[in-house]
């Protein structure tokens, strides 16, 4: 090839961001390779959209999580919504807020009276997160309430699950609250993040805007000590007050738990 070369391409100036990224997990200051993104950084994000899939699809371990429960001294309980399949599940969220007749009927025969707060683990959209977060939130937060000395009603392991099943679990077994503990959407940066969703006088047509919600529990988010805290005050408060939702403000950070 005769003829003189190309000019270089001037020099990039450095990424103002670049100094941020040590404070965020968020994809910023990835760098370009010509008009792309450099091939490492191509490969995190379909590793991280691979984990974000896999999340959704992988059923939860029920009878892992029931074996761990038990050891912890709990005695769980096992429902499924009436979504019968996980396709079903994801095109029909209705039915993943339902209980199926069958075990709608146990949780009442199962029933001892009127308890304070029931637990419900369901997989919720990432069966990784309440594998792994659920029940150290389950055990911390049974800690904290201990002084309170609440009626619990055992807990529930719910599959193909929903937020607003709780309401029907809640009111079947004559419970005052109850908590759900339910995998989140995943993200691009965290495919195990779990949600806790308490509503007060649980039943079915409850709204979202009657509930409290603490989000991106896991180890590199909300620790599962730190938010059973905040789980625990919002619990008192609302059996005090009566209510959950918009009516009542997460204070736990600058207002001590009482005694």
């Amino acid at each position: 090839m005769n003829g003189p070369l190309p000019p270089a391409d001037p020099p990039r100036a450095p990424d103002p961001w670049v100094a941020l990224r040590r404070h965020t997990p968020a994809r910023i200051a990835l760098g370009r390779s010509g008009d792309s993104l450099p091939t490492d950084e191509l490969l995190r994000f379909a590793a991280a959209h691979a984990r974000a899939r896999d999340a959704v699809h992988v059923p939860l371990d029920v009878d892992a999580l029931c074996a761990a429960l038990a050891g912890a001294g709990w005695a769980p309980l096992r429902v499924a919504s009436q979504a019968p399949t996980r396709e079903d599940y994801l095109r029909r969220p209705d039915r993943g807020r339902r209980l199926r007749p069958e075990d709608l009927q146990a949780l009442r025969d199962a029933a001892t009276g009127p308890v304070d707060l029931a637990v419900v683990l369901g997989d919720g959209l990432s069966a990784l997160a309440t594998a792994q977060h659920a029940l150290p939130v389950l055990q911390a937060l049974r800690d904290a309430l201990a002084p309170a000395g609440l009626r619990w009603a055992p807990p529930v392991v719910a599959t193909q699950a929903r937020v607003a099943l709780g309401d029907e679990i809640g009111a079947a077994l004559q419970a005052r609250l109850v908590l759900v503990l339910l995998g989140e959407r995943p993200g691009l940066s965290a495919a195990d993040s779990l949600g806790a969703y308490l509503t007060h006088a649980p039943r079915v047509g409850r709204t979202d805007a009657e509930r409290n919600c603490v989000s991106n529990i896991r180890p590199e988010g909300l620790a599962p000590a730190a938010a059973a805290q905040r789980l625990a005050w919002l619990v008192q408060h609302a059996l005090r007050r009566g209510l959950t939702g918009v009516g009542l403000k997460d204070l736990s950070a600058i207002e001590q738990l009482p005694p």
